[in-house]
């Protein structure tokens, strides 16, 4: 895929597109369907396409794989963090009227903050399981290529004695 224009061409168009789509998701997930898993599908799919048309080596420079788990982490420690402070305010776990001076002030931060940590959560185990295949596609394609290059010289050697 490293020299198919179109394919460039196409993800270069749409990228931008479905990033903006994801970010809509997210955000709009307070008042319909949506949120922070479908956005961070939808982000981690973006990152994907990337990594698949442009290279994994490109893709690791958008998210290196020793950001991701970082990422994956805060993700979760946000939406938990958010549910510990409802309960140290006295309400319960993931109880959002207390997060704020009135009720819908307190609703609408605390959806949109663990909406977000769901959402970098996923997208963070997406990419993660992404450079995870690509990391074992390389070492395969690396062992064979070795396997190749040491073929013929056992055959001479074989050959010879």
């Amino acid at each position: 895929m490293r020299h198919n224009l179109v394919l460039k061409s196409a993800a270069k168009i749409t990228l931008p597109f479905i990033l903006l789509f994801a970010l809509y998701v997210q955000f709009h997930g307070d008042y319909g369907p949506g949120g922070g898993f479908q956005a961070g599908a939808i982000f981690g799919a973006g990152i994907i396409l990337y990594g698949l048309v442009f290279g994994t080596r490109n893709s690791r420079i958008l998210m290196s794989p020793g950001i991701a788990p970082v990422a994956a982490v805060i993700g979760v420690f946000l939406y938990t963090g958010v549910g510990i402070v409802s309960m140290l305010l006295g309400a319960n776990f993931l109880d959002y009227d207390v997060l704020a001076a009135s009720d819908v002030a307190g609703q609408h931060l605390g959806i949109l903050l663990v909406e977000f940590g769901v959402g970098l959560a996923v997208m963070s185990v997406m990419v993660i399981f992404f450079h995870a295949f690509v990391a074992t596609a390389e070492e395969d394609l690396e062992s064979e290529s070795s396997a190749q290059t040491e073929e013929p010289s056992d055959r001479r050697s074989q050959a010879d004695g």
